[in-house]
């Protein structure tokens, strides 16, 4: 990685940026601080003005998905964006302002919906208040004549004529009063009430101490008109808000303009925030960053070409970001190592060793040969007809990798689709082979061979374990840290080794045994003579005894790939268990029927399952047990300066 430095003149500043965004050659950095002489350029405004135009859009698109909901294909989201020439950025650039007013109108069709919404709760809320008053012959809001007070209103309790009028006489006895009872539930009594006009305030103090309560939207129209008119306005809204979903319909053959107007923004965006972090004179600005080593004449002739500007490369230091560069067999692999840490400039890159352990774990988990097969030929279709982009390209080469050695594995094991051309074999001749008959080789069945299984996963977790510690010398033997890389590492390696010889001793002649052990012991004098060798004293005695504990987490390490050969059982019992019950029902024409429905949902559930399960316990056996012997992460991600666009991409000049 090189650290680069762009010189230009401010006039050529759009153009050179343009390039440099298509090419994705740098990344670009912020000023550490203000220089003197230097200043920056407020985008603030301009940028708002393309970050609201892509909101806006963004809100347009969800509404058409709301109402006019995009017709996609099961498998469209592996699709990668469109490729657009170069030139067809000028045409969207040159209808955005029309795109975005039509976004707007689609916004604005929105809001009248939901306006339409709120309106009709509001009616249908007085509605309901008006049905309790459908017999009333005069408005909610009649008021007082020259003779008497009238009140129309509720009271917060049942009441019949009589409990009324005993009410009212027990609040004010002196009170005068004629009232009709409009309606009386459990809560509430609705109720018409006339006093002489000189009685008003007695009956006002009255009925405030029942809790009366006047109607919250009285009108001037009798019960019965007003709500003939509420329901007219109901249909209105109807008819308003029907109209409005058709006009946002009728923009639906808009969603690709509106989706390229949308990265356009993102992308002016992108390139007026970079331009308001530059340092700028009157009449020249400067660009810093990393890039790539070997993309460094390209950038200089790039400059060159469109632009008049010095341009200068110097170390990049240990700050600089990281690109990593893998072949096709590991890059896939990228996207796991990154999901734990992006190395620093202190580690290696181990994704060429994560993606073989990776590819090699995973098939022995999944462990079927139809299973494996069907991953390969369908994320093969799925890259040839799709094209998606590379990030889900890398992804599903991943796991294409991943099918290839779980369709070896499948054979090893025996297993297609689990049993399945045994089970129907079977069904349909009447006869009782097994998988291990039909195979022209030799076979570990995991059910009948577990131990053995078990003695392969262990030893496989050894070997795993080992790379990652040798990993681990190798960094301190190129950093010079000598007494490290042999006395921490090297001789707990050996130790391991001492260990496995000595098991393989156990199990074939007693030579083997004592040379094992013999290794092993001297290994472990060696540790205990050199890792206090950082303590003073006695503590050097203690510090060597105590390091001897950790060959427990060493053994712990090895049992935990004894889940290779577990997750290995579980993919074939159920998927023979699943072909034991699609086979129950014999072969009659309902029997068929059932057989082929449980074998497809039965096998998919599966793959599912299982899948997913080697792809975690995979995972965790790369992180916890080869990453923690050497790996330290902590590094920063390359991240160029490019058209982080949705939808498009730019076509690459041939």
């Amino acid at each position: 990685m090189k650290k680069v430095r762009i010189v230009a003149l401010r006039e050529d500043r759009k153009r050179l940026l343009e390039h440099l965004q298509d090419s994705a050659l740098i990344q670009i950095k912020k000023p550490d601080r203000k220089k003197q002489g230097f200043s920056k350029v407020d985008m603030t405004s301009q940028t708002q003005i393309f970050e609201r135009n892509v909101t806006l859009t963004e809100q347009a698109l969800k509404i058409l998905d709301n109402y006019a909901r995009e017709k996609k294909g099961l498998l469209s989201a592996f699709a990668g964006r469109k490729e657009v020439d170069p030139d067809d950025i000028g045409v969207i650039a040159s209808n955005a302002g029309e795109v975005i007013e039509a976004s707007k109108r689609i916004v604005d069709l929105n809001k009248t919906i939901s306006d339409n919404a709120a309106e009709k709760v509001r009616v249908n809320t007085a509605l309901a208040q008006l049905s309790l008053w459908q017999n009333l012959d005069i408005p909610l809001n009649t008021p007082d004549t020259r003779s008497a007070a009238v009140f129309i209103g509720t009271l917060p309790a049942a009441y019949d004529e009589t409990s009324l009028a005993e009410a009212l006489a027990a609040e004010n006895p002196k009170l005068e009063f004629e009232f009709e009872i409009q309606h009386s539930e459990n809560n509430m009594t609705c109720v018409v009430l006339f006093v002489p006009i000189s009685q008003k305030p007695a009956a006002e103090d009255c009925l405030r101490t029942l809790g009366f309560a006047r109607p919250m939207s009285p009108t001037s129209h009798i019960p019965k008109e007003k709500e003939k008119r509420l329901q007219k306005r109901l249909g209105e809204l109807e008819e308003s808000t029907q109209q409005a979903i058709d006009n946002i319909v009728s923009y639906a053959d808009r969603r690709e303009d509106i989706k390229y107007t949308q990265d356009y923004f993102r992308i002016r965006a992108d390139k007026y925030n970079v331009i308001g972090e530059l340092e700028h004179t009157r009449h020249v600005f400067v660009i810093t960053g990393y890039i790539p080593e070997e993309d460094a004449d390209r950038l200089a002739k790039l400059c060159d070409r469109v632009a008049t500007c010095y341009v200068e490369f110097e170390d990049a230091g240990d700050d600089a970001p990281v690109k990593l560069k893998n072949n096709r067999f590991s890059k896939p692999a990228q996207g796991i190592l990154t999901m734990y840490a992006a190395p620093s400039h202190a580690d290696i890159d181990p994704t060429p060793i994560l993606a073989f352990f990776f590819y090699f774990f995973f098939g022995m988990m999944f462990s079927d040969a139809g299973y494996g097969l069907l991953m390969v030929i369908a994320i093969g279709i799925v890259l040839k007809v799709f094209k998606p982009d590379e990030k889900m390209r890398n992804n599903l080469k991943l796991f294409q990798y991943c099918g290839v050695s779980t369709f070896f594995w499948g054979l090893i094991f025996g297993s297609f689709f689990g049993d399945a051309p045994a089970s129907l074999y079977n069904l349909f001749t009447g006869s009782n082979l097994t998988m291990a008959q039909m195979m022209k080789w030799p076979t570990l069945d995991p059910q009948k061979d577990a131990l053995v299984l078990m003695v392969i996963s262990i030893a496989f977790g050894l070997v795993h374990i080992l790379v990652g510690m040798g990993c681990k010398f190798y960094i301190c033997f190129r950093d010079k840290k000598y007494a490290e890389a042999f006395f921490d590492t090297g001789l707990w390696m050996l130790m391991l080794v001492g260990f496995a010889v000595l098991a393989v001793g156990m199990a074939t002649s007693r030579i083997v045994l004592y040379i094992g052990a013999g290794i092993a012991i001297a290994c472990a004098v060696g540790l205990v003579l050199t890792q206090g060798r950082g303590k003073k004293g006695f503590g050097k005695v203690i510090g060597g005894l105590a390091s001897l504990y950790d060959v427990t987490s060493y053994i712990s390490d090895l049992l935990s790939y004894s889940r290779l050969l577990a997750l290995g059982l579980t993919t074939g019992v159920m998927a023979q268990v699943f072909n034991m019950l699609a086979t129950m029902f014999g072969k009659s024409v309902v029997g068929i029927i059932f057989l082929v429905v449980i074998m497809l949902v039965g096998h998919a559930i599966n793959i599912g399952l299982n899948a997913l399960g080697s792809y975690v316990h995979t995972m965790r056996l790369q992180y916890v047990e080869m990453f923690s012997k050497f790996y330290e992460g902590g590094g920063k991600e390359f991240e160029p300066f490019s058209l982080q666009s949705k939808y498009i991409k730019i076509q690459e000049d041939k």
